[in-house]
């Protein structure tokens, strides 16, 4: 009843969200009545009017709520002569949505690129930096390119982050009015900046504003794993060796052992003999499960499961005295990889090979947590509104969906489900072939590339395109029926193209032509996205491929031109600007003729192979069809064996249909099958949604903590002075000792004198004569400790004086920020540990979420008692051979590792870019067709001289100087 009536009243006074666009609309008459006046302006007039706007905020006059209508005006009118591109007024409403720090969700073809420019533009005006987040480094540096001219054109500088840039490139683009960098660049240096020693060493200067493109794809998706940096950690041999020695004395009743669930842990005597043995070679004292044995619970489980779950010749093979793992799905070998968390030390432990170093976590952060350090987030995408709950609870962003500039015209048609996986990709292989012959352009999704290649083996089989028309031929005989003429016609027409397209396929050939895409390098990717709308054309893709480039019908000019010119010049030709002029007008013509076949055929036909987990993502698949108005197709076809339709009940649903008599061939299509599939495609997204809010919830806690060192760290690396922090330090040291051993409540006969004596000598390097002062009349604890504070502080001042004060007060704060630095990751380390057993404390029927905040805040604690004692005992012992010491060097930082790993694909992306980068598959091309280097450039081998810079290209500043010398680049030849 509720609903009907919600649904009248959304037909009288439109849907909120109707009534929220409707809002803008006074503003956007604003805009277009400014329109006649700045086309007036000279550029040179125009572009003042951002120095006018800045002096505006400068001063206070106005706020950039204020500027809106004038400044998207200016955008408007800069980008009609930098681009020949003028923005639509559901464009302008896009960008006061995210103007506002919303989500704008515009489909297709809208033109998001376009639309970001006018936010952007306003909130750069500041001087405080505006970001643009993307998912990939084409992205990143294709709009930068693009779109930076609209921004130069009225005066504001624009940069670019992408992977294999040094410190000063990536400062320098930081510096920028508008930064354009990708969702993993922008988080790894957040983290490496406050791994640094030095303020003036850190790349990014705040977190003013971004706006996140693909916002569901990096806010969600992506944020499923955190980005992590991390390095080898100190050698534990010992201590894998000591636990390895005890795990094989256990017997039966001390673990319970789970093969299927593929877990082990121990039972009450399982711990207790474990506690025994650990206690006996002194690698513990107390309970194994007191928090400071946390570390040592990670260390035993991980050899319990070394020993109990993994078999030697099943799981891994020693090879060359190495454990290599073997793929439980192909039992390949895959040398190189390495079992995580330390699994891997503990089968090198069991198997007595030598140990490798455990990496270790440095920093890590997750989006989610990144993302809401801005103090305005905005995002765009074709698809969000299925997420708008989980946008709105985690980062507080309200979704609008923007109406398109012309109306949709596609035909989503409901889905076609088979009962085998080979009746339905029999179907989808006979859909490709009818485009083919009547000159459709087909984009098909799949989920995996793994189902990608298998249907382009498919495609590519002469013998089963083959047998596949002769089907289709003998079924066509089958039908005499006057109803049944036009489907005979279809499966005639079909049967005949398949033969004879196999017959003619000659040598490698593929009977069926078609493209598929690799998501690994993006550019390429892109290339084929832009001409997969030509007449017939095939393209397979997986979810991830195709974003951020559009499919025009006929073909894309700009990407056929610089296609053309680059093929020119790989002949030797260097083609002119009047050649290149020609030759775009020569395709211009072309493309127009290939786009009226294309529309004739209707338009670009979407075929999804299967459903996905998240409706979105099949949304993002169905809306790359009908573009700004174009006809267009879309069809899921399905089969009972797809993981989703196994996963909800298929085999009960199999033996239905097997009643009924679906015979070979046959599928079910109806709308209620359609809304079933969505039902079931709700509750995974809501069971992924609870996933991501729980790992977020503990995530949070480390945050807070975060906040507070990274915090720490920028106030101590803001001064040049910290000798008001030291001895903070050394006074709250000196109280806790003093309070530990002369505890308030006792009497002077239970004072622990001998105890806090050996304490402060230990600590400060003095032996003080605290039994004596105890002994002396009517003394309280409150004046030993002044008495200690007084010639601690003595031997600090003496100590300044002996190293000199400069120098002193800089070691001050060296001593601070190594130590704080080395603590944090260790406490890191423990957190990681803690996390991966709290789940037990379950059983004792308490929340482990609430023991995790209990128990880290005991740590943080714990943590910073350690850095009191470990910082005051530094720096009363310390001494100086020479002003020349290592010491007084700039400190490097440690060998780090950046990682990222994809949700999808399970693959490491930072990985991935490094060898795109070593492949130089990140070569571009600029305007005229010129090929740009690599990003990181490698001279060839004959062509490098050691002893001429000349010959080195570009070199990391962190890298080995080439020169052979030993040292850093940037601290031998890349020396300024």
């Amino acid at each position: 009843m509720l609903s009907t009536i919600g649904g009248f009243a959304a037909k009288i006074f439109g849907s909120s969200n109707e009534r929220r666009v409707k809002g803008f609309r006074s503003r956007v008459e604003e805009i277009n009545a400014l329109e006649d006046e700045l086309k007036g302006l000279t550029d040179d007039e125009l572009r003042a009017r951002t120095a006018l706007f800045r002096q505006q905020l400068a001063d206070g006059t106005v706020t950039l709520d204020d500027l809106l209508v004038p400044a998207f005006a200016t955008v408007r009118e800069g980008a009609k002569r930098a681009l020949g591109m003028r923005h639509f007024d559901v464009q302008l409403i896009g960008g006061m949505v995210l103007h506002e720090g919303k989500i704008a969700e515009m489909k297709t073809g809208e033109g998001k690129t376009l639309v970001a420019t006018l936010p952007v533009y306003l909130n750069a005006l500041t001087g405080k930096g505006v970001h643009v987040v993307t998912v990939n480094d084409y992205l990143a540096q294709r709009d930068a390119e693009w779109m930076g001219k609209v921004y130069e054109f009225l005066g504001l500088t624009v940069g670019n982050i992408v992977h294999g840039l040094d410190d000063e490139e990536r400062k320098t683009a930081y510096g920028c009015d508008v930064t354009y960098a990708t969702n993993n660049e922008l988080g790894f240096d957040y983290l490496r900046d406050n791994m640094k020693m030095d303020r003036e060493e850190m790349v990014q200067r705040g977190h003013f504003y971004a706006i996140v493109d693909e916002v569901d794809s990096i806010l969600i998706d992506e944020a499923r794993t955190p980005l992590i940096i991390s390095g080898p950690l100190e050698d534990r041999a010992e201590l894998y060796q000591a636990v390895d020695d005890i795990i094989p004395k256990l017997v039966a009743e001390d673990f319970e052992l789970d093969e299927k669930q593929r877990q082990v842990s121990l039972t009450e005597t399982g711990n207790e003999r474990v506690e025994q043995m650990l206690a006996e070679k002194g690698l513990m004292t107390g309970s194994l499960y007191d928090i400071e044995n946390v570390t040592l619970v990670h260390h035993i489980n991980s050899a319990l499961k070394a020993h109990k779950l993994f078999q030697r010749d099943r799981d891994y093979i020693v090879k060359g005295g190495e454990v290599v793992i073997i793929d439980e799905f192909t039992g390949r070998m895959m040398p190189g990889r390495r079992y995580s968390e330390g699994l891997h030390q503990a089968l090198e432990a069991k198997e007595r090979v030598e140990i490798q170093p455990e990496n270790q976590t440095l920093a890590s952060i997750t989006f989610q947590n990144y993302f809401r350090l801005y103090d305005k987030l905005a995002g765009m995408t074709g698809t969000a509104s299925t997420e708008a709950s989980e946008f709105l609870d985690i980062y507080g962003l309200d979704v609008v969906e923007i109406p398109t500039n012309v109306g949709v015209q596609r035909a989503d048609e409901d889905d076609e489900i088979y009962r085998t996986a080979g009746e339905k990709y029999a179907a989808i292989v006979q859909t490709i072939a009818d485009c083919c012959r009547r000159g459709q352009p087909i984009l098909v999704g799949t989920v995996s590339i793994e189902k990608s290649e298998q249907l382009s083996e498919l495609l590519k089989d002469k013998k089963y395109v083959q047998e596949l028309g002769r089907k289709a031929l003998a079924q066509a005989d089958k039908l005499n029926g006057a109803k049944e003429q036009e489907y005979k016609n279809y499966l005639t027409e079909i049967g005949n193209y398949l033969v004879n397209a196999a017959a003619q396929a000659k040598g490698n050939a593929s009977p069926i032509p078609h493209k598929v895409l690799n998501a690994r390098y993006h550019e390429q990717e892109a290339g084929i996205v832009a001409q997969a709308g030509a007449p017939g054309a095939v393209t397979i893709a997986t979810n991830m491929a195709g974003r951020g480039t559009d499919i025009q019908l006929g073909g894309n000019v700009d990407a056929s031109v610089k296609d053309w010119v680059a093929a020119e010049r790989e002949q030797g030709r260097a083609p002119d600007d009047a050649a290149i002029a020609a030759k775009r007008k020569e395709l211009q013509a072309l493309i127009a003729e290939q786009k009226t076949k294309a529309l004739e055929a209707g338009g670009l036909y979407v075929l999804a192979t299967e459903r996905h987990e998240s409706r979105r993502i099949d949304n993002q698949l169905r809306g790359r069809s009908g573009r700004q108005g174009d006809p267009g197709r879309s069809k899921f076809y399905l089969s009972l064996e797809d993981d989703l339709m196994r996963i909800f009940g298929s085999n009960r649903m199999d033996s239905v249909l097997k009643t009924l008599g679906l015979q070979e061939g046959e599928a079910i299509t109806h709308p209620w099958m359609n809304k079933s599939l969505e039902m079931a495609q709700k509750k995974v997204e809501a069971r992924n949604f609870d996933i991501r809010k729980q790992i977020l919830k503990y995530d949070d806690v480390m945050n807070d903590q975060r906040k507070v060192i990274f915090d720490q760290r920028l106030d101590i690396m803001g001064e040049e002075d910290v000798s008001e922090i030291v001895k903070e330090l050394r006074q709250q040291l000196v109280s806790e000792l003093v309070r530990r051993y002369i505890p308030e409540t006792a009497y002077a006969e239970q004072w622990n004198t001998a105890g806090l004596r050996e304490a402060i000598n230990g600590v400060f390097g003095l032996d003080l004569p605290i039994e004596d002062w105890a002994n002396e009349e009517g003394i309280a604890d409150q004046e030993i400790a002044e008495r200690i504070q007084k010639e601690v502080d003595a031997k600090a001042e003496r100590k300044a004086a002996e190293l000199g004060d400069a120098n002193f007060r800089q070691i001050e704060k060296m001593v601070v920020l190594q130590t704080l630095d080395h603590l944090w990751r260790e406490h890191l380390v423990t957190l990681e540990h803690l996390r991966q057993v709290i789940g037990f404390r379950a059983y004792g029927q308490r929340d482990p979420l609430n023991e995790y905040k209990s128990e880290a805040f005991v740590l943080f604690e714990a943590m910073l008692a350690n850095l009191r004692e470990a910082v005051t005992g530094q720096l009363m012992h310390i001494e100086l051979a020479s002003p020349d010491s290592d010491f007084m060097q700039p400190v490097e930082l440690p060998e780090m590792h950046a990682s990222h790993v994809d949700p999808f694909s399970g693959m490491d992306e930072l990985a991935m870019a490094d060898a795109a980068i070593e492949g130089g598959a990140r070569a571009q091309f600029d305007e005229s067709g010129e090929r740009r280097p690599p990003l990181q450039t490698r001279r060839a081998a004959g062509d490098f001289d050691p002893a001429d810079p000349a010959t080195w290209g570009r070199v990391a500043r962190n890298a080995p100087c080439p020169c052979g010398s030993g040292k850093k680049f940037k601290h031998c030849h890349g020396r300024e």
